[in-house]
């Protein structure tokens, strides 16, 4: 029997990306009850070293995508506009910034009543993230953080660089 729910496409896509994140947290939050927070933080290193290669490589695939800071730019967008992030970004072909305006991570984190900790999870998972995003679009490129939501600031502001020598 296949039941008709009567949601709509937003309907199920909301379904999905709050499912996608309490499954991130709660299995953080049993890690880190069994073995402690310092482990649980390794071990989501771990995991975030590798969902950016799956996500990436998806991306690139359904977007007709390649390597390249170009190609990067259209597939990382797309992962932040998924993910509900505010953000802009900017170009001037060798390097690729984005101002990120609102993390739904942090306001997560801050909802969970860990804001205090949001800073040591930040700066180690999202900066895994970042280089494997580069990795994924070219050995050239090269990640970049200025402010950081996490810290405080009031904005993130991640850059994509293209290293000397390196080619679109």
């Amino acid at each position: 029997m296949n039941a008709d729910p009567g949601l709509d496409d937003r309907d199920v896509v909301e379904y999905f990306k709050r499912s996608y994140r309490a499954v991130d947290g709660l299995w953080f939050m049993k890690v880190e009850e069994r073995y402690g927070f310092d482990t649980a933080l390794e071990i989501d290193d771990d995991v975030w070293r590798v969902m950016p290669k799956i996500q990436a490589r998806a991306l690139k695939s359904m977007m007709n995508e390649s390597e390249g800071l170009e190609s990067l730019t259209r597939c990382f967008a797309a992962k932040l506009s998924f993910e509900d992030f505010e953000f802009k970004s900017s170009s001037d072909g060798r390097c690729v910034s984005f101002q990120v305006r609102r993390c739904p991570w942090h306001e997560i984190m801050v909802r969970a009543g860990r804001a205090e900790l949001n800073e040591r999870v930040g700066s180690r998972i999202c900066w895994s993230e970042l280089e494997v995003w580069a990795s994924e679009f070219g050995e050239g490129i090269v990640p970049r953080r200025g402010r950081r939501i996490c810290r405080g600031d009031e904005i993130c502001e991640i850059e994509f660089e293209l290293k000397n020598g390196a080619e679109h």
